[in-house]
């Protein structure tokens, strides 16, 4: 499945966040969206992945506007990691299972071995039968995270929209977290909201938004060479890494 954002604009009360804003996603590509902090790239994804409405423009999910969708063929569509996912009040198991709601407890364990979470949900006081608390509130900011990639490689959508998921987690959980993006991952057509550039370097092409709007498009090569907003992102990016820090871009 591919997909589509065709001239779309959103406003958040009397602001208008996004304007007239195209987006091609060819199926099985990665498309990398960037932007300064504030220039609308999350929004874009969150447009996407259904959770608002556009004000005019459309959305399409494998060439249909997500409008004409039902909710059980845009949920089978698309599955969205966002860096604050929400988790019930639920047993972790349950939070897994949200993913497919029709998935046995062996599949949602085996999605777990799979995610790189089963043995730290095994060290909690319950296990898979652990309450998550309130938003997840029981459970660390990193351990939140791996059961959202979970819920989301059970669901085993064939278009992935993911809102940057390690941009604020620690480097000890960082390396479990890539990983296991990178299974979820595998041969689905990507959508990656970029605020570290160098995990989108290998984007089929990346879209770059300012205030509101694609001010830049083509391949990380490209892009370097234009010598535009995308080419002083990534030498601060650079130079922050190289002083030992990171940029959230």
């Amino acid at each position: 499945n591919g997909a589509a954002t065709e001239n779309v604009t959103f406003s958040y009360g009397e602001e208008t966040i996004i304007s007239d804003v195209s987006i091609p996603v060819l199926k099985a590509s990665i498309i990398g969206i960037s932007g300064r902090s504030g220039s609308g790239k999350s929004t874009i994804a969150k447009l996407i992945a259904s959770l608002w409405d556009t004000d005019s423009g459309s959305i399409e999910i494998g060439g249909v506007n997500i409008r004409d969708l039902s909710l059980e063929e845009y949920n089978k569509s698309v599955a969205y990691v966002a860096q604050d996912n929400y988790l019930f009040n639920e047993t972790v198991r349950e939070n897994i299972r949200q993913g497919n709601l029709n998935a046995t407890d062996k599949e949602v364990e085996q999605t777990a071995r799979l995610s790189g979470c089963y043995d730290f949900i095994m060290s909690l006081e319950n296990g898979f039968d652990t309450v998550a608390g309130g938003a997840g509130g029981h459970l660390s900011g990193g351990e939140r995270q791996r059961i959202s990639i979970a819920r989301a490689m059970l669901k085993n959508a064939p278009i992935v929209i993911l809102d940057e998921a390690t941009a604020y987690t620690d480097p000890e959980n960082e390396a479990v977290i890539q990983s296991s993006v990178a299974k979820l991952v595998a041969g689905k057509t990507l959508i990656v909201i970029a605020h570290r550039l160098s995990t989108i370097t290998d984007a089929d092409k990346i879209f770059v938004i300012d205030d509101g709007r694609v001010c830049e498009q083509g391949t990380h090569k490209e892009l370097l060479e234009d010598n535009g907003l995308y080419k002083q992102m990534w030498q601060a990016h650079i130079s922050v890494k190289d002083n030992g820090g990171d940029i959230n871009a």
